[in-house]
């Protein structure tokens, strides 16, 4: 029953994604795995397995962690984020 309520909860927020880029170095330096579909919406090619030591185009080591562990912190044009906005109209 909590498996499915937070997967739920994951879905809810994924599907709140617009998916700009710029949590994962869009607009700076992107993750290597960070690719751009003819649509011009960006996404992960590795998602399922993004999590934990990866590398930026320039090289840079950083640790992919969940969204919710992020959203609380800056990145370059975090005002085109729709998860953040969620999370200030809650407040």
């Amino acid at each position: 029953m909590i498996r499915r309520y937070l997967r739920f909860k994951e879905e809810e927020w994924e599907n709140l994604c617009i998916r700009c880029g710029g949590c994962c170095g869009a607009f700076d330096d992107p993750c290597l795995h960070l690719k751009k579909n003819k649509s011009g919406k960006y996404y992960c090619e590795i998602y399922r397995k993004r999590l934990g030591l990866r590398k930026t185009v320039k090289g840079e080591e950083f640790d992919c962690v969940p969204v919710k562990e992020i959203i609380r912190t800056y990145w370059k044009k975090d005002y085109l984020c729709t998860c953040k906005k969620e999370l200030r109209s809650k407040r």
